[in-house]
């Protein structure tokens, strides 16, 4: 079997390297700076940047002018953002095109697909139901009047939502089947609630009441909401591969230069063990992304559905993100609290991603009901 990556998801790894390589991190907007958001828009410039590199059309095919690649070249991607704290809304953005390309009305993907992968067109989705420990799918009502859709519910959390063109809401049916709505956040019934992230960020609590959507901008093919739910946890889970990986590096820099009774720190017992756990905590989220990003890729089937390599990919991601930023904190000492230094910042977008994974306990959970279903034997 050959683990490798091909040349195109290669190139694209490079080519986001190349983008975020002028992205400082101590730069980043500090939630210890304010009380409330860091900023009221997205890094707009970076984003130009991204579209201009080709790397917002990576999952669209070349008739909406994009390459036609798959979940782990968008998950590399994703990694290299996440090193720098890119404050733009590439996985969501991304993945509500993709699914549209793979589920939606060829009109639908004629009105939005190439001004999506230009960076013209802005999507978000709203993923975390009503509180955020519910699924999404449930918080919002879809239901036939005439020749339209209306939505009622509430969702919270929905990143970006202040600055995008339209979000993908996920709503539930009468027939019990889940649909995705496209929806503009200025239409009216649409209230936009401010919520703030851990990392400064501005989320939002989004209201439906009695919201008319065109039938056009309803995507009712069965899968497309667990496609679309599937890639966004892969992508995640990159992010704090991403995150986790910059900490780390981080950390051995400074424990390496750090002196205490005149030798490194790093040359300290106590500090290798924690930093080695780390290591394998990094290696366990990275093995685990890619076959979680493979199963979606692919389609492939196997002794248990995608669903649980998914479980163990957010598994290790929730609980390694966390795991890495404590021990690099820990290890920085007083220094790791200083706001004109990038740890707090890398702390404070772990805490976002862990609570976006939500907990591994769910997750195991999950796992285990999977394997009852499924056994292995």
């Amino acid at each position: 079997m050959d683990f490798t990556f091909s040349e195109e998801q290669q190139a694209a790894a490079e080519a986001a390297a190349g983008v975020f390589a002028d992205v400082a991190p101590d730069g980043v907007p500090s939630p210890a700076d304010t009380t409330g958001a860091v900023a009221d828009d997205f890094d707009r410039a970076l984003w130009a940047r991204l579209a201009e590199a080709d790397l917002l059309s990576l999952l669209l095919d070349e008739a909406y002018g994009g390459a036609g690649l798959d979940a782990i070249a968008l998950c590399l991607v994703l990694r290299e953002s996440a090193k720098v704290l890119a404050r733009v809304p590439l996985l969501e953005s991304s993945a509500a095109a993709a699914t549209v390309q793979a589920y939606g009305g060829e009109e639908l993907r004629s009105a939005l697909l190439a001004r999506a992968g230009r960076g013209d067109l802005v999507l978000t989705v709203a993923a975390h139901g009503r509180t955020g420990h519910d699924p999404a799918e449930l918080a919002v009502t879809a239901r036939r009047d005439g020749d339209r859709w209306v939505l009622d519910g509430v969702q919270t959390a929905v990143p970006w939502a202040h600055n995008a063109d339209l979000v993908v809401v996920p709503a539930h049916t009468d027939a019990d089947r889940t649909v995705l709505a496209l929806v503009a956040p200025d239409r009216e019934g649409v209230v936009l609630a401010e919520q703030i992230s851990t990392t400064g960020e501005r989320l939002a609590e989004l209201r439906l009441d009695s919201v008319p959507i065109a039938r056009v901008d309803v995507i009712d093919a069965d899968g497309a909401w667990e496609w679309l739910r599937d890639l966004l946890t892969a992508g995640t889970c990159a992010q704090a591969l991403g995150l986790g990986t910059a900490v780390l590096r981080m950390t051995s820099e400074y424990t390496g230069k750090r002196e205490q009774f005149g030798f490194p720190v790093a040359t300290f017992q106590a500090v290798a063990v924690q930093t080695a756990d780390r290591y394998i905590d990094l290696r366990a989220m990275e093995a685990t992304l890619w076959q979680a990003a493979w199963r979606i890729s692919s389609g492939a089937s196997g002794t248990l559905p995608a669903a649980a390599d998914l479980a163990v990919a957010k598994i290790w991601a929730s609980e390694g993100v966390r795991r890495v930023v404590q021990t690099a904190q820990h290890l920085h000492g007083g220094f790791g609290a200083d706001t004109e230094y990038p740890l707090h910042r890398y702390h404070a977008w772990a805490k976002h991603l862990e609570l976006s994974l939500g907990p591994a306990a769910a997750h195991e959970e999950a796992l285990g009901d999977l394997l009852a279903a499924h056994p292995l034997g």
